[in-house]
């Protein structure tokens, strides 16, 4: 039986990303709610200075959200959905990245490409893997490919061994190498019941422990052609399936490949950081209402 100490609130399954944070790489995601970015910023406080260095893309309804000023001034991209926006979207993306994730230094780039959260997407995902004969999925939804094939087109670097040859990279500073990584990251929560951003500030559940799992690939073994590459990221989406019915059925993660016991690493952060954060959330809630009622005064 898996045991974590009760000041535990994550813990990490699988490989290792402290040892790629300090190279380029790109965060794939499943997405349930949002409090998964929660999750994800808490996870990363102890990777270096992956935090201050990531670039996000989410949704663009976050834009209106108290950390929405803050996400705009740090150069993240907020991307709208559905198909009336997407071919749009992904040239903004594009320019968005030529513009900004060089010129600040950014290193890792974290997005969600199931395009949505799961109950969300699930059954819309549902019908079109059974109209184009693709596996039934019930804890992931199948991946949407335009922001990873522009990222990917964008950020990484043509090499001699011949990774991504002739692909649409803009390197401009010579000591970048491009994107090295991708990271394969499933979120789970226990019995499947996700938390939210209101549930991270407001704390009105039960404690409870999310759990982690990182894959990491060489962006070298990653597929440039657009059929090889939405290949072989339903392939990934497919293997999240498979971890997330083992972690519900178990509790745990299985073992990765070649090990005959899966590890887990516990991570743990002080109290006083923790309180900081809150504070600072409920200030910032503060702050907005202050200003939504000044203006409720000032034109009514």
């Amino acid at each position: 039986m898996h045991k974590v100490s009760v000041d535990t609130l994550v813990v990490e399954w699988g490989d290792d990303v402290k040892a790629v944070s300090e190279d380029e790489a790109m965060v794939l995601v499943n997405h349930q709610a949002t409090g998964d970015v929660c999750t994800l910023m808490m996870c990363l406080q102890d990777k270096g200075t992956v935090v201050r260095q990531m670039m996000w893309l989410m949704d663009h309804i976050f834009k209106y959200t108290n950390f929405g000023i803050v996400s705009l001034i740090h150069g993240d991209f907020f991307i709208r959905q559905g198909k009336a926006h997407r071919d749009q979207q992904l040239v903004l993306l594009k320019e968005h990245l030529e513009k900004y994730y060089r010129s600040r230094n950014r290193k890792w780039i974290v997005l969600f490409p199931e395009g949505g959260f799961l109950r969300k997407r699930r059954e819309t995902s549902q019908a079109f893997a059974k109209k184009n004969n693709l596996p039934f999925l019930k804890h992931v939804t199948l991946p949407r490919l335009g922001a990873t094939q522009v990222i990917l087109k964008t950020l990484v670097a043509p090499q001699e061994n011949g990774t991504p040859a002739g692909r649409d990279t803009v390197i401009k500073e010579s000591k970048s190498k491009g994107l090295q990584w991708v990271i394969d990251t499933t979120i789970a929560y226990p019995k499947g019941e996700p938390i939210d951003i209101q549930t991270w500030i407001l704390g009105y559940r039960q404690p409870t422990v999310t759990h982690v799992h990182y894959r990491i690939f060489p962006v070298k073994d990653v597929p440039a052609e657009p059929e090889a590459l939405t290949h072989w990221l339903y392939q990934r989406f497919i293997e999240k399936e498979d971890l997330l019915t083992h972690f519900y059925e178990t509790g745990a993660f299985p073992p990765l490949q070649g090990q005959t016991k899966a590890i887990s690493r516990e991570m743990t952060l002080s109290n006083l950081w923790l309180v900081g954060i809150q504070s600072l959330a409920f200030l910032s809630g503060g702050m907005w209402y202050c200003i939504f009622q000044y203006f409720y005064h000032c034109l009514f």
